[in-house]
């Protein structure tokens, strides 16, 4: 047998399975249908976030945290309830990840020579008590270098690799089935395409000039999700969530389209939590597309306004950064998949971020000095190319103006301008006082508590439809696809389990194509910084167990 192990999908989680593997000596076989320039996959696209509890970073900004609150957060935010069977091992792997995250993670990624922003980000701060949904303190933790710089010291080591001949590296070689013996994985087979050279997340030709059949004695499917699959996003999409979209923006490409999972369930592997996503809210359609419907994510600080369809204003805690589900449901069950913000100049300038390794020039090439004019007046670079030249982007000197915009962009008449002006009017008295009850105000007040919010991320409280806060800004959001929450189901050494729960022999699963780990280590919502991670620990797990196989 020419190879100990296959590895299916060159994304992170790839990555990591076949550099753990290789460190043991094993030889691997690494295939991805994509071109040499899509080493990486999503990762490379991201933003870089990792959630890390009680780190340094954590520390240095006066935040308290624990593996104790890091797992009441979890859990409030899983909400497991299928513990008997589809998530059994979801959230074993969910308390392994937080041990993980609370513990050796950060030293393991140091090792690597990855360093991270020194002010960590809240993401999901959820607005329920304290058992419910959400982050209770900032534990998204931006790694310096953004995407790139998390895929690079994985992808060097991987090259490495590859030059002393312990890694095989095929591109453009399409999985298409598993090969089988009785019960047992021995190996994969598919196609070999053609050639093609194609930018990382173009489209690239699935024109067929060969076949291929590999035996191994351990293959790890790391091929990711269904996120740009839009029809099998609608087939599972869940009840809870309202109807489906029948419009929404791609936030990954459209070879990420699932393939493997029907491939891998096929040969009798579990899939569960079908009916868990996750979709962002804030999506708007990127003025320069690398991908069909590409859409980039808003990160958005606490102080715009967010209205539906209608005009109406959605109530607490669907406020912008607090629950991304919660609020999609929201958004799903008015009828319409798209909604509002409405903001100011001052707002934008020091609240709008944009996700994506691509839209953060300065965290992406690692320049201070490119970072340090954040904090300058204006909105940064990326985020103006939008307001320049985005369909999404609304700007306006008085609300009229603006609201008679908005209602031309969706070509629907639905908006009416004093019935928006009564609802921010009556936020703006809120103002007056130190204390008042609306719990947005409430709650971008407690955030500028916080020395990260305060200095880069939450805007001074203001009025605004004061016109020396504007210009008024509108921003058309529409709902962006992104990540799969369910998968193969995985034993804690990240083995594939059939319908009865037994182990496949040899057949390993990793990264978004497991659930992150178990088939779904997330439950029913992410803490945001647990997709990265989660590649990384289901990469690592597997990896390792592969590399331990046969030597017990």
């Amino acid at each position: 047998m020419k190879y100990d192990a296959i590895v299916v999908g060159a994304g992170l989680a790839g990555l990591v399975a076949a550099t753990e593997i290789a460190d043991s000596g094993k030889k691997v076989l690494l295939l991805d249908q994509e071109p040499e320039a899509s080493l990486g996959g999503q990762a490379w696209w991201s933003f870089g976030g990792l959630f890390l509890v009680d780190s340094p970073e954590q520390r240095r900004l006066g935040i308290k945290d624990s593996k104790e609150l890091a797992w009441q957060d979890w859990l409030g935010a899983a909400g497991f309830d299928r513990e008997e069977d589809e998530d059994f091992w979801g959230r074993k792997w969910a308390e392994a990840y937080v041990d993980f995250a609370s513990g050796e993670k950060r030293a393991w990624l140091a090792d690597m020579g990855i360093k991270f922003f020194p002010v960590v980000g809240w993401a999901e701060r959820g607005g329920y008590l304290a058992e419910g949904h959400g982050n209770s303190v900032p534990r998204f933790h931006i790694v310096w270098g953004t995407g790139p710089g998390i895929v690079e010291p994985f992808e060097r080591k991987l090259r490495e690799y590859i030059k002393a001949g312990v890694v095989e590296y095929r591109p453009r070689h399409q999985v298409d089935g598993l090969l089988t013996s009785g019960t047992a994985v021995t190996g994969v087979f598919g196609s070999v395409l053609a050639q093609s050279d194609v930018q990382r997340g173009e489209a690239s030709s699935r024109e067929k000039i060969g076949e291929f059949a590999h035996e191994a004695a351990s293959v790890v499917v790391t091929s990711g999700g269904i996120g740009g699959n839009h029809e099998l996003i609608r087939k599972n999409w869940p009840e809870r969530l309202g109807k489906a979209p029948q419009e929404m923006l791609s936030g990954v490409p459209a070879h990420v389209d699932g393939r493997m999972l029907a491939i891998t369930e096929k040969t009798g592997g579990r899939i569960v939590n079908r009916d868990r996503m996750w979709h962002y809210t804030e999506g708007i359609k990127n003025w320069n597309p690398v991908w069909s419907k590409h859409g980039i994510r808003i990160l958005p600080g606490p102080s715009s306004i967010w209205l539906d369809a209608r005009g109406d204003r959605f109530p607490a805690p669907n406020f912008p950064g607090f629950d991304t589900l919660g609020t999609l449901e929201a958004i799903q069950k008015t009828g319409y998949s798209y909604s509002w913000f409405i903001l100011t100049q001052k707002i934008i300038e020091k609240e709008f971020a944009l996700s994506g390794s691509e839209q953060n020039p300065d965290l992406t090439g690692k320049s201070i000095r490119q970072v340090l004019e954040r904090i300058r007046p204006g909105a940064t670079a990326p985020v103006q190319a939008f307001m320049d030249k985005g369909e999404d982007f609304i700007i306006a000197d008085s609300l009229e103006e603006l609201v008679g915009g908005m209602n031309r962009l969706t070509g629907e008449a639905l908006l009416d301008a004093e019935h928006i002006r009564r609802q921010i009017a009556a936020r703006d008295l809120q103002l007056t006082n130190k204390f008042g009850k609306d719990l947005q105000v409430t709650a971008l007040r407690g955030a500028r508590k916080y020395i990260g919010d305060k200095l880069i991320r939450v805007a001074k409280p203001h009025k605004i439809l004061d016109p020396s806060n504007g210009p008024l800004i509108a921003v058309r959001l529409n709902i962006v696809s992104r990540k799969t929450l369910g998968g193969l189901q995985t034993d804690l050494s990240a083995r594939v389990l059939n319908d009865t729960g037994q182990p496949i022999p040899g057949l390993y699963a990793a990264g978004e194509v497991s659930g992150f780990g178990g088939g779904g280590v997330h439950g029913y919502r992410s803490l945001e910084g647990t997709f990265l991670g989660g590649c990384l620990f289901s990469g690592r797990v597997a990896g390792r167990a592969v590399a331990e196989r046969g030597l017990e």
